[in-house]
């Protein structure tokens, strides 16, 4: 009886999130409220100062992680906005004549993934939207822009996978590496999904499908592994995009002697330029370890700012306000832009805060003590089940990646070390799929397409469908890859 009071908490978010229908910033605030009266009363280990105090240096040092990423890349994507930098690239698509297959793949393995990894917040779906509107019957195209959102939790420079790594007391990179193992079958699920949608039947199409599935979950995991969670989303989506319009542009000359599609756009650039800075912050790191000049310790959690993607964001920043300020002669220091942008972070920033702050005084007061004790006690086939549900359910509920794991990634820190990685990593796929169909997402694109109210019925129920597809191809390759 005691575990279902200790997990009341998140009980509580469930309830105001799923039946009281409350914003996630306040089904937040209301699960921390509990966890501090609960402690407060007895309910759990004995309220100690230095216990309060352990929890509250973790909070904020995974809340400046946090922030360092999503304030800088909240503005890249205002400014991208004001550039129509995702419309430009949204033409150049349309008219590189591309196939049916090629399309879909080129948007629903490469271009999505590709712009989601460099920013999050759903902003490939400013691109993509009126993309598949254009290019496929309107039913098929809003389903088709949320599948095509549902295949990435590498989001914001893979930050979920970060936070997530510093929660469970990971390497970073291994567990990017074995998300990419345990999301490897939610990729071709969703690659078949939107083949699907598109009409294609032709085995030709199926096969590849397979091919560039392959190529993506490879070059997510090599890049997981070698480079680190911020280039992997960014490097798969790269490559498969890269690889079908050569593909395209091989079989149109071959065929039919046909020119080139138009060359990459140049307003596009910002994009080029934060891959590039990516790419060489890597590089000097691999080369010189400077990231290692700078750390920030909480009482289990150590954050290296100089190794973080938000140091590449604001030097692209940086360049795109100098280049704003010469062409239009405004101040580099926009009002409109720090108005849009406090506007536009305040609620993600507040609710994830708060999430973070929940789960730390859970693990530091012993909430969790008896979760993990009763997860301890299951067979590993029957606990990787139960953790892509948990997963799901966190993601789906809060609308975001950081926000799932911050619930339960703490519980998979006290699991014994030798299949905390796996676990984590399914929580972490999990999460991410779910967060991505969830209702705030689904919200965007009725938004961005002007959606009828039967419409939005539909494909609300659609994106719930993928979440459930998801979780359980999640749960086939956890227990696929165990041991």
């Amino acid at each position: 009886m005691l575990i279902w009071l200790h997990l009341s908490p998140v009980m509580l978010v469930m309830v105001t999130l799923m039946v009281l229908r409350r914003p996630p910033v306040q089904a937040a605030i209301a699960g921390t409220a509990l966890v501090a009266v609960l402690w407060l009363v007895g309910a759990a280990d004995a309220w100690q100062a230095d216990t309060l105090i352990a929890a509250g240096r973790d909070t904020v040092v995974l809340f400046l992680s946090t922030a360092f990423v999503i304030v800088p890349g909240m503005a890249f994507v205002i400014l991208i906005e004001r550039l129509g930098v995702n419309q430009v690239l949204s033409q150049w698509v349309k008219a590189q004549g591309l196939d049916r297959t090629q399309q879909v793949v080129f948007i629903v393995l490469g271009l999505a993934p590709l712009l989601e990894a460099m920013t999050g917040f759903g902003v490939s779906l400013i691109a993509t939207v009126p993309l598949l509107l254009s290019l496929f019957e309107r039913r098929a195209a809003l389903r088709m822009a949320l599948t095509g959102m549902a295949i990435m939790p590498w989001g914001t420079l893979g930050l979920a996978t970060v936070i997530g790594a510093s929660l469970a007391h990971l390497d970073a990179a291994a567990l990017a590496s074995t998300s990419a193992l345990t999301s490897a079958l939610v990729f071709l699920a969703m690659g078949t999904v939107a083949l699907y949608l598109a009409g294609v039947r032709e085995l030709r199409a199926w096969v590849a499908l397979v091919g560039f599935w392959l190529l993506f979950v490879s070059v997510l995991y090599g890049a997981s592994r070698g480079l680190g969670p911020e280039v992997a989303g960014v490097g798969a989506g790269l490559v498969v995009a890269l690889s079908v319009w050569l593909w395209a542009l091989w079989r149109g000359r071959r065929n039919a002697g046909d020119r080139p599609g138009a060359g990459w756009p140049r307003q596009a650039w910002p994009y080029l330029a934060l891959i590039a800075c990516i790419l060489g912050l890597k590089l000097l790191s691999a080369a010189t370890h400077w990231q290692d000049a700078w750390w920030v310790q909480g009482a289990q959690v150590v954050w290296k700012p100089l190794a973080s993607p938000g140091v590449a964001l604001m030097l692209v920043l940086f360049v795109l306000l100098f280049c704003q300020r010469r062409s239009s002669g405004q101040p580099a220091g926009d009002n409109g832009l720090l108005r849009g942008l406090a506007a536009r972070i305040k609620r993600p920033l507040l609710t994830i805060f708060f999430f973070l702050a929940m789960s730390q005084m859970m693990v530091k007061a012993g909430f969790l003590a008896g979760l993990v004790q009763m997860l301890t006690g299951l067979a590993p086939s029957a606990v990787m089940p139960l953790i892509a549900g948990f997963g799901a359910l966190s993601g789906y509920m809060t609308g975001s990646n950081v926000g799932g794991n911050a619930i339960f990634m703490p519980a998979i820190a006290l699991l014994p070390e030798s299949s905390r990685l796996l676990l984590a990593a399914v929580q972490n796929s999990a999460a991410g799929h779910a967060a991505l169909g969830s209702l705030s997402i689904v919200m965007l694109v009725l938004g961005l397409a002007k959606t009828t109210a039967q419409e939005e019925g539909e494909l609300v129920r659609f994106g719930f469908g993928l979440v459930c597809l998801n979780t359980l191809m999640v749960a086939l390759a956890a227990l696929i890859w165990l041991p």
